[in-house]
């Protein structure tokens, strides 16, 4: 048995958890092990004159539950002790919050758990991923650091017309969806059937703030990889990475799961490899310790840096614990943390 260490995720909101998401599947596994979880949702966060960072939590028992809907039934059921926590005393603090949920909500949310976060950073406890630069990566324009042949030609604007000139120079396809956003939700593929509804189309996406345009790649056609990351390489065990295949399976081609997309395991093919590898020292340097990288031929079309998901799909396709992979990783974070007497930083520690 390994030492026990104690996780605070940060959610949304508890009561919004679902049984399919990798934040339940990691708990769950964690708790299993006899560590100590709690969740913290986003606007639960107290800064005190005398303890520094602290917050409301749920404190989940330690128990076996066979499943992700058992856990979740349980953490639904008002059974958690829900009580302040001193962020000091816990060793990491995972952020699970998703901020296309918050929009038109609870706008504040978001940026204000990420400033609270960079806080808590300052003490032994490592956040994951690193807040101070997960600030800048959850909009969509931090894609645009990576180099040119692995992206999609792109334009961020809210002018109507400057998405008829991109539409017009590539052959009047492309993709179109808000700048914030996840899970597929405002995403349309545009070609010469539907330009004429680009007008409506182009209001409903910047009605809460900048379209991003994207070049039509043909690859998409037959969906997209979901690669999962870990301190900036792909995540695998032994012979099997932590890799989907996404597909439609609806008229409208989006391939998110959430969408209605069909998934299926897959080795991903050197030309994802070759992607994840281009992109790993950038990951690396910003803290960036797990993400999902969203990949359509030889080029990435998005990357999850907040909440990526499909962990659960992947483990239980595939019958190997990633899930296990990863807190083996967090485990021996905090064993370094401690042996170094906390004076690694947070960034190091997200990535080393």
């Amino acid at each position: 048995m390994s030492e026990t260490i104690r996780i605070a995720f940060v959610v949304n909101d508890l009561m919004t958890e679902q049984d399919n998401y990798t934040t339940i599947r990691l708990a769950r596994k964690a708790i299993a092990r006899g560590h100590q979880v709690a969740f913290v949702g986003l606007g639960n966060f107290i800064y005190d004159w005398a303890d520094g960072i602290c917050a409301m939590a749920h404190v989940s028992k330690n128990a076996q539950f066979d499943t992700d809907s058992e856990y979740l039934a349980y953490l639904h059921g008002g059974e958690p002790d829900r009580r302040r926590i001193v962020l000091k005393d816990w060793d990491i603090l995972m952020l699970r919050g998703d901020p296309a949920v918050e929009m038109g909500k609870r706008d504040w949310a978001p940026s204000s758990s990420l400033l609270f976060a960079q806080l808590a950073s300052l003490n032994n406890t490592i956040v994951l991923n690193d807040p101070k630069h997960l600030t800048d990566a959850v909009n969509k324009t931090y894609f645009q650091n990576f180099p040119e042949e692995i992206r999609p030609e792109t334009t961020i604007t809210r002018e109507p017309s400057e998405i008829e000139r991109f539409l017009d120079a590539h052959d009047n396809k492309g993709v179109i969806k808000p700048l914030q956003g996840s899970g597929g939700q405002g995403v349309f593929i545009i070609n010469e059937e539907n330009r004429q509804n680009l007008n409506q189309i182009v209001e409903a996406v910047i009605r809460d703030g900048y379209a991003i345009v994207q070049e039509y790649l043909p690859a998409a056609s037959e969906g997209d990889l979901r690669m999962i990351t870990l301190n900036g390489r792909p995540l695998k065990v032994d012979d099997t990475y932590a890799c989907l295949h996404r597909f439609s399976q609806t008229e409208d081609h989006r391939s998110n799961i959430s969408a209605g997309g069909g998934v299926e395991m897959v080795t991903p093919p050197d030309a994802a490899l070759r992607i994840a590898e281009i992109v790993g020292p950038k990951l690396i340097d910003d803290g960036m310790y797990l993400t999902g990288l969203d990949i359509a031929g030889d080029k990435m079309m998005e990357i999850n840096v907040d909440t990526p998901g499909g962990l659960n799909f992947i483990e239980d396709m595939s019958e190997v614990n990633f899930s296990g992979a990863i807190l083996d990783d967090l485990e021996r974070k905090v064993r370094l943390q401690k042996q170094y007497g906390g004076t690694l930083s947070n960034r190091e520690l997200a990535v080393l």
